[in-house]
């Protein structure tokens, strides 16, 4: 008989508490290129996701595949270093098994990092976005981490996520980003599933229905999130710009170009950004004890 999902948490988080007893207020998903974020984590305590039942490995270049449990910013946090995609062949449960980890393992918070590309016409490689609400095509198609039984003990049948990020976190995030001279863009991000990065046709489609950031992940982490009561903040990177114009034939032969590494890119945009985010996240946390 297998094990209700009630059970499997718990089966987690018991494999966690023997590596430490940290009760972490704050989780942190860190995306592409940003998992060295950890190193600011006093007294980091690293969880190996195969030493803790029911998870799933990490498979993607920059994603360690480990929690790490500590303090940042003098809160107790649980960071997850390197999430779960759909991409690598995992269920929506699976990719987003995780956020109820934490949850169990006592966060009321959720703070959200991805790379994302850059939608809006404004937008730069470098910049930071605020997600303000998100557009989940794979839920809307069917992939919805929620499908199922649902149990009550993780919370209800039905999810409200008219407010899916957290308004008040928002607000502090925008005077944390001033004190902190940093520009900080608001915008709606939109979930694919990838692996392929989008076509141009694609990218014209997500400007029409009004996204102004792409990514891979994020929009269902946050629906798990909400379903637990966890109240969330997200910040996308944007390590690419989109511009949704078809190729147009060169004028005259080309010589041939090495083929680019789009997710090595993303990897570098992520580093470049580190300084930013860093800051940003724990101005953050310094300052969330005013809205708990």
């Amino acid at each position: 008989m297998s094990m209700h999902l009630s059970e499997q948490i718990q089966a987690s988080v018991a494999a966690i508490r023997q590596y430490s007893d940290t009760e972490p207020l704050v989780g942190l998903i860190l995306g592409s290129g940003l998992g060295t974020l950890v190193e600011s984590i006093e007294g980091g305590v690293a969880v190996p996701y195969d030493q803790i039942p029911h998870m799933a490995p990490s498979t993607v270049l920059g994603h360690q595949g480990q929690f790490i449990l500590g303090r940042l910013a003098d809160l107790p946090v649980v960071a997850m270093q390197g999430r779960l995609h759909f991409y690598e062949g995992y269920s929506m449960g699976q990719t987003t098994f995780p956020v109820r980890v934490m949850r169990a393992l006592g966060c009321q918070v959720l703070i959200v990092t991805n790379a994302a590309g850059g939608i809006h016409p404004d937008y730069q490689v470098g910049d930071v976005m605020r997600i303000v609400d998100h557009v989940n095509l794979l839920g809307m198609a069917g992939n919805n981490p929620l499908y199922g039984p649902n149990d009550p003990a993780l919370g209800p049948r039905f999810v409200e996520l008219g407010e899916a990020y957290d308004l008040e976190l928002g607000a502090l995030a925008d005077e944390v980003a001033g004190e902190l001279d940093l520009s900080l863009q608001h915008g709606i991000y939109a979930q694919l599933s990838g692996p392929s990065f989008e076509t141009p046709a694609e990218i014209r489609f997500l400007r029409l229905i009004g996204a102004d950031a792409v990514g891979m992940s994020t929009a269902a982490e946050v629906v798990v999130a909400r379903h637990g009561g966890m109240r969330v903040l997200g910040f996308s990177h944007i390590s690419n710009v989109a511009l949704g114009e078809p190729p147009r034939a060169p004028a005259e032969p080309q010589p041939a170009l090495a083929a680019a590494d789009p997710h090595h890119e993303v990897l570098e945009a992520g580093r470049r950004a580190i300084p930013h985010l860093e800051a940003l996240i724990r101005g953050v946390l310094q300052r969330l004890p005013e809205v708990l």
